[in-house]
């Protein structure tokens, strides 16, 4: 309160002293002038005395003495201008750190306070403290979800940009994770709670935030310094003014100029802007402190499962006995797995329902954890697991069923009809979409080595590493391995670690910096991290480095800008060519250019643009749902290609391929080329942002031209002998081009967002201990 009256009444009084003196009461003046200052003289010296009794010298004795001697001196207007400025650079630093913590202040105004609560066929209204686990809470529109939890009815639609900085309302399905801190942007809708509010996602962030508020950064510390060593300057050259002139006035006017309140509010507020900035993108930041070490990393090691990948293993192809064929095999294996909960058993299911195959209902299923399961399907003795698992079974795989696991770059799951090996799954983690851009940023940013450190064997880790041209891949890491990668690594450059899982959490904090993928990752790397990122995107890394290092750079200008002004003006001062008053007026103006100019780190830098959003019309949810069926195409296109070699029996199924082809492929290229193409492109800029795609739909619609055309020969007299060979070859080749074509579309759109319904990334729980 205090401080908030000092202001208004030291402006009121300058103001009534320079009326009074313009009238020509130049007496009553002076002393009105010296009510202004005496006030802040007595509030700066209670706060020099609180840093001597704590053993240190305030910065601010500059500022006291400078008043003093105004006022020794019989400059009291000039003594009145000084109190002005220092009144109004803590107003100034006031104002500013609230417009740069804004964003944290925000997630802390919209914490929820009560709740819905649902009891039999009623409703009671409860504080949020009083939720526990398993109650079943009504969100009404416009309400903050009030803990995490599951969507009850069929569907709700949550604002969730307080959390992840995404703008655009997201639409979840029943059974979907809710996290708290998320606004009911649609009807009300019922959840199940699976924590108390304490416990919760909102609860963490507030934790997180309110931490980062409260340290003090080592910038804003080395500033302190600059500080103290500037009162020994100033000290320096004010005697030194005076010895030389023999005027005390040019020693006060030294003084006054020298206040060094950019030095001391300019390095803070900047970096608090940037912690701001970050929370404003779902990047946590806790505390000035790890923002500065993020400044300066230069190397990045990645885990590999849930940060690199998206964690859920997909089926990736299958190997089957010609006998039974894919299908039957991926029918049989995933009826078994109906009867699992295990990743890849929901993979397998899940890949079946792609293809619209009907299972079976499995009977007397075994699972052992880790291994496999067994069980009866349609009569049929059926095993589904590792080799090892098998081989347990007395059901050994053939040598060059055994080969291909060798060299697969993911797990395999092997399927055992009868006693006998009938296919093979192979199981894939593939990329986050956005991870080969997140390594380009990263590189552009002068990132000079980045490195995997996984737990995954070396033949599932090491496509992931080449296809992102890390710099080098280290597999099967124990945590205590890991910790000791990043500790070899910290002691070459300074090192951030990028992980979510617990067996991630010691190599983050051994890390200079510590990054969580806080929206699914445990609560054990959050708690290790410096840094969370409460949205499921990648990234958000080169992002998060990005704000950093404009931050750490505008405190530093900041600094540079208000010191190099103070210390000429200091010059002139010593020179006599500033007076005590003028040197007030101009050291207020110095103050307010350096932290202005420290609120810039608000703004957004290179490196930090969010992904552009594409108008609802151009289809880019819809194109990308129709790549499932395409990459059923690329298996089929496969299938074809290997059935050339029985002879011209393959003809009938070759020819509804092609007719698949004309009826999906095509028309899906000419929607993207007519509507999502040029959408993407005027958001990418440059010349031709989409050539490269555009190209590949040309040679895509030539081989199925040709397909077409070798298909014609074929069934022409004595045409399969010349058509086959070459048939074989285009199916082939449309196979790799499609696949290649589909991954570079997918990175390519990940960039974007579609303004009617953005994709719902599923979300786990960002928690820590209350």
């Amino acid at each position: 309160m205090r401080h908030s009256l000092l202001f208004p009444w030291v402006a009121t009084a300058l103001l009534a002293g320079a009326a009074l003196f313009v009238l020509g009461l130049a007496g009553p003046a002076h002393w009105v002038w010296a009510a202004a200052a005496v006030p802040v003289a007595a509030h700066v010296a209670l706060g020099v005395g609180r840093a001597l009794a704590g053993g240190g010298l305030g910065v601010d004795v500059i500022a006291l003495a400078a008043i003093l001697g105004a006022l020794l001196l019989g400059e009291t207007a000039a003594a009145a201008v000084i109190g002005l400025m220092v009144a109004g650079g803590e107003a100034l630093e006031a104002w500013a750190e609230g417009r740069a913590t804004r964003a944290l202040s925000d997630l802390m105004a919209r914490a929820p306070r009560h709740a819905a609560r649902l009891i039999g066929d009623g409703m009671e209204e409860v504080a949020v403290g009083a939720l526990r686990p398993s109650d079943l809470i009504l969100v009404r529109p416009g309400e903050t979800v009030p803990t995490d939890g599951l969507l009850q009815d069929e569907a709700a639609i949550l604002d969730e940009s307080a959390l992840t900085g995404e703008p655009l309302p997201a639409r979840v399905a029943a059974g979907a994770a809710l996290r708290s801190g998320a606004v009911n942007a649609g009807g009300a809708f019922r959840m199940r709670a699976t924590s108390d509010a304490q416990a919760s996602t909102y609860a963490a962030i507030i934790r997180l935030t309110q931490a980062a508020a409260a340290e003090r950064p080592p910038l804003a510390r080395l500033a302190d310094r600059w500080a103290l060593a500037f009162v020994g300057l100033t000290a320096a050259v004010a005697l030194g003014a005076w010895a030389i002139s023999g005027e005390a006035a040019r020693a006060l006017a030294v003084l006054v100029v020298a206040t060094p309140c950019p030095l001391i509010l300019a390095a803070p507020v900047a970096l608090i802007a940037g912690v701001s900035r970050a929370a404003r993108r779902g990047i946590v930041v806790k505390g000035g402190g790890a923002l500065e070490r993020l400044a300066r990393t230069r190397t990045v090691l990645f885990d590999k499962t849930g940060t690199l990948t998206p964690g859920r293993p997909r089926l990736a192809a299958v190997e089957a006995d010609p006998a039974m064929g894919r299908d039957e095999a991926m029918r049989l294996a995933a009826s078994l797995a109906q009867g699992s909960t295990h990743p890849v058993s929901a993979a397998l299911a899940a890949a079946a329902g792609e293809r619209g195959l009907r299972l079976a209902a499995p009977g007397a299923v075994e699972e052992r954890p880790g291994g496999g399961l067994s069980g009866l399907v349609e009569g049929q003795a059926v095993a589904l697991g590792s080799e090892g698992f098998l081989r347990e079974r007395g059901i050994a795989a053939e040598a060059a069923w055994s080969a291909m696991a060798s060299v697969a770059a993911g797990s395999v799951a092997w399927l055992a009809v009868g006693g006998r090996v009938a296919a093979a799954f192979l199981m894939a983690d593939g990329l986050r979409p956005e991870a080969a851009r997140t390594v380009r940023r990263l590189r552009a940013l002068g990132i000079g080595r980045l490195v995997m450190v996984s737990g995954d064997r070396e033949g599932a880790a090491a496509p992931v590493g080449a296809a992102l041209r890390l710099d080098a891949v280290l597999a099967e890491r124990t945590p205590e391995e890991k910790i000791a990668a990043v500790r070899e690594e910290c002691a070459r450059a300074p090192t951030a670690m990028v992980g979510d899982g617990v067996n991630d959490a010691p190599a983050l904090a051994a890390a200079d910096v510590g990054i969580a993928m806080g929206a699914q990752g445990t609560a054990a790397a959050s708690e290790a991290a410096d840094v969370v990122l409460t949205v499921d995107r990648l990234d958000r890394v080169p992002e998060a480095l990005a704000i950093a290092r404009r931050s750490r750079r505008v405190a530093l200008q900041a600094i540079g800008l208000g010191m190099g002004l103070s210390g000429g003006a200091m010059i002139f001062a010593a020179a006599g060519w500033l007076s005590p008053l003028a040197g007030a007026v101009l050291q207020e103006a110095i103050d307010v250019a350096a932290i202005l100019f420290a609120l810039t780190a608000l703004w957004p830098g290179t490196g930090e643009a969010a992904p552009g959003t594409v108008p609802s019309g151009a289809g880019l949810r819809d194109r990308m749902a129709e790549h499932a069926e395409l990459r059923r195409l690329v298996e089929a296109l496969r299938d074809a290609g290997e059935a050339v070699s029985g002879g011209p029996a393959a003809l009938p199924a070759i020819e509804a391929l092609r007719d698949g082809l004309r009826a999906r492929l095509l028309p899906h290229q000419r929607e993207e080329e007519r509507l999502l193409y040029p959408a993407a492109a005027s958001l990418l800029g440059g010349q031709d942002p989409m050539g490269a795609l555009l190209r590949m739909h040309g040679a895509i619609e030539s081989l199925v031209d040709r397909i077409s055309a070798l298909l014609a020969v074929a069934r022409s007299q004595d045409g399969w002998a010349s058509a086959g060979p070459e048939l074989r070859r285009s199916l082939f080749a449309l196979e790799a081009l499609l696949e290649l074509h589909i991954a570079a579309e997918e990175e390519v759109l990940a960039e974007f967002t579609d303004a009617a319904s953005r994709p719902v990334v599923p979300v786990g729980a960002l928690r820590q201990p209350a």
